[in-house]
């Protein structure tokens, strides 16, 4: 069956469309997959992080059933629907900051991070985006013009549109100075004010738009005084802060959005992948007085808030909070930090390890150099995947072993899989 399916893939869908294990699904709940094969998946990659809630959530499945019962389509501008306002009031009580916010609903994170640029450049009236290195936003032409990655996501695809001015991340392990934190002083937010003499006049961004924690670029997790410093000098300038949350947000972290974890409040913040339990949805949120000054028709989009996607949006979030996701995303942290801590000191290609609750992330490198190993990499998801363990890899260098499992998971599915890993690592 899967090899019938894999050429009709092949005759199908362009060689662009890529996938990272040979699996077609036939069933799945929580943290576990069966595939079409007839073999069982432990899912360490949850569909790239959309799926925090898990597989087939029975709550988010019975909200869908309802709300199809009812209506499926219905374009948010021309016949309003009350899931659309139960969302969007949800994620509003939970954006840190005692202060006036709004949002609106569109379908992916890419449109999302473009919205907040439109609305940025449109409340400043200014037309400069500062971005980071090893960013990624998105695959839409503005979103890859602000992602730092060329193969595969830019190559070929361009020109891309301009005013787009990139920072270089926090990025301790490899750090851009060639320094080391904390004895650097933290050069890199210094550099900042640098940055605004050699390539661009801080007057004339618009924002600047961050992960608080990368997420393709390889789990990149910043010192908490960086973002502080970005928050001071973006207020000092009247710079919009936003924060991309599209797959470090709902609960990944430890906290619903990322940025609590850094004690700053970002003027925008973008949410999606897993906000709607699987469905596609994504939200812009912000400063009410942010967000409302684009004119009337200025922001929206046909399946915008698509209905049965607020709905099973709406039953995601309360499940987060009732089952206190964020406390199952710190207590799998704990144990998985634990576990790559651990090979960190066994296997000599392991060089570095990152995790913040369970966004949890090691570098696989080559053992004399450090430098990146993309081969070795790529064998690990491999055998993995041969034993039942579906992983993703990340970084610009894709040499970044990460996980996304639902939050869900099982202690006993979590050891099963970390066990698994461990048995790979042992092979290479």
């Amino acid at each position: 069956m899967t090899r019938q399916l894999l050429e009709k893939r092949e005759r199908l869908i362009p060689r662009g469309v890529y996938n990272t294990n040979p699996v077609f699904v036939e069933k799945a709940e929580g943290a576990i997959i069966w595939g079409k094969d007839g073999r069982r998946y432990i899912d360490f990659a949850g569909a790239i992080g959309s799926l925090n809630v898990g597989h087939s959530n029975p709550k988010v499945v019975d909200a869908i059933k309802k709300q199809a019962d009812k209506f499926v389509g219905s374009c948010f501008h021309t016949s309003m629907h009350e899931p659309y306002l139960e969302v969007v009031e949800r994620l509003l009580s939970l954006y840190p900051g005692s202060f006036p916010k709004k949002g609106f609903l569109v379908n992916s994170g890419a449109e999302a991070v473009e919205n907040a640029v439109k609305i940025a450049r449109h409340y400043t009236g200014r037309g400069a985006i500062v971005v980071f290195e090893h960013a990624f936003h998105g695959r839409t032409l503005l979103t890859l013009a602000m992602t730092s990655k060329v193969v595969p996501y830019k190559a070929g695809f361009g020109p891309f549109p301009p005013e787009i001015y990139r920072l270089p991340y926090p990025y301790c392990y490899r750090c851009p100075f060639s320094l080391s934190y904390p004895e650097c002083g933290l050069r890199c937010a210094s550099y900042i004010e640098e940055f605004f003499i050699t390539h661009v006049r801080p007057q004339e961004v618009a924002a600047v738009v961050i992960e608080p924690v990368i997420g393709e670029g390889g789990f990149i997790i910043p010192p908490r005084e960086y973002m502080i410093k970005l928050r001071e000098i973006t207020e000092k300038y009247g710079i919009l802060l936003v924060a991309d949350e599209v797959q470090a947000g709902f609960c990944r972290t430890g906290k619903f959005f990322a940025v609590e974890n850094f004690g700053v409040v970002p003027d925008i913040i973008t949410i999606a992948k897993s906000i709607a339990g699987g469905l596609p949805l994504a939200a812009v949120l912000g400063r009410a007085e942010v967000m409302d000054h684009p004119q009337v028709g200025g922001l929206g989009g046909t399946f915008g808030g698509n209905p049965v996607s607020c709905a099973a949006a709406v039953a995601a979030i309360d499940f987060a909070l009732e089952e206190n996701l964020c406390g199952k995303a710190l207590g799998i942290g704990e144990k998985v930090k634990a576990r790559f801590l651990k090979w960190k000191e066994k296997f000599s290609f392991v060089g570095d390890v990152r995790a913040l609750g369970a966004m949890a992330a090691f570098e696989v490198v080559k053992p004399a150099s450090k430098e990146p190993d993309k081969e070795t990499t790529s064998r690990i998801v491999q055998l993995a995947y041969e034993r039942g363990l579906l992983l993703i890899s990340a970084g610009v260098y894709s040499n970044v072993i990460r996980v996304l499992m639902p939050l869900v998971i099982g202690d006993e599915e979590l050891e099963e899989g970390l066990a698994i890993l461990e048995d790979v690592m042992e092979e290479i």
